[in-house]
């Protein structure tokens, strides 16, 4: 399925499956390698995610690990600051994401440093003034399924049915940002976000179901506590389970892979992309 997003007035083809590096500017990140409170430590991780090819690099300044508390908007400010002057200066024209659930804060980034996609794991539930903000912005929206905040998510654990109940209450929050007038929306399943180990797999299972929603779809599995717990590892060894993971979600729909290593994800999408094009032939 072909999917287009805007991206600084120009359409941004989403057909080609896309890396997202993270940056976290957060001294409580649950993988420690994603981590930079040092402004040249920062500025090597972007050069090295940006040199393997990422195409978008997503800056969060907040832990969303499960149990961790929301930090104050002028923190969340600060650390973003000095992150955002830096690799604004240094990549211009790389595309930016900040990950926020603050309506204020996405204003400011967009304004202030041109970030050019918001990222908001409470999908618009925790700010009620998001929508609005983002419409009259007018860049694009990845809308996450959570249900509660990090600090209690793991207690709405509760489904009759996982898959239908996360496109359910995706749905929702879609309907009240296409009310609000957001144009260029992205989803996230969430995973490890209110959802147990069992119901992380059955989602991945079942991902393909997704496309019924007609969007392009986000994918944040990298290093999580369902690759690292499953193979009882720590994340820190948890790449190759990653890529295993990551290559189901390409062959069920997946647009953006949200990862902390950008070259495993580029090879995963090259052979990726050789295999559906060899089927592509064999259907001609």
């Amino acid at each position: 399925m072909s999917h287009w997003i805007n991206i600084r007035g120009n359409l941004y083809d989403l057909s080609i499956p896309r890396v997202m590096g993270i940056i976290n500017v957060t001294p409580d990140s649950f993988y420690e390698g994603s981590r930079y409170s040092d402004v040249d430590d920062l500025m090597r991780a972007v050069e090295k995610m940006v040199s393997e090819g990422a195409d978008i690099i997503d800056i969060g300044a907040f832990s969303s690990r499960p149990g961790a508390a929301l930090v104050s908007e002028s923190e969340e400010k600060n650390r973003l600051t000095r992150a955002l002057e830096v690799i604004r200066k240094h990549f211009p024209k790389i595309i930016l994401s900040v990950d926020t659930c603050r309506a204020s804060i996405a204003e400011w980034v967009v304004l202030q440093y041109g970030v050019d996609i918001i990222n908001d794991i409470s999908g618009g539930r925790a700010d009620e003034k998001m929508y609005a903000t983002i419409a009259r912005l007018q860049v694009p929206y990845i809308i996450m399924h959570m249900r509660g905040t990090p600090a209690d998510m793991q207690q709405y654990a509760n489904y009759r049915n996982v898959t239908q109940e996360v496109i359910y209450e995706l749905s929702e929050c879609l309907y009240h940002a296409r009310y609000a007038g957001i144009n260029d929306i992205i989803i996230d399943p969430g995973f490890g976000f209110a959802k147990t180990l069992e119901q992380n797999y059955e989602l991945l299972a079942n991902l393909e179901t997704f496309r019924v929603m007609g969007l392009p779809l986000l994918i944040g599995i990298s290093r999580k506590s369902m690759v690292y717990k499953l193979l009882n590892i720590q994340p820190e060894q948890a790449l190759n389970g990653t890529t295993a993971a990551h290559m189901v979600a390409l062959m069920k729909g997946a647009a953006i892979l949200r990862v902390h290593d950008v070259w495993a994800a580029k090879e995963a999408i090259k052979i990726f992309e050789a295999i559906r094009n060899a089927k592509s032939l064999n259907q001609r």
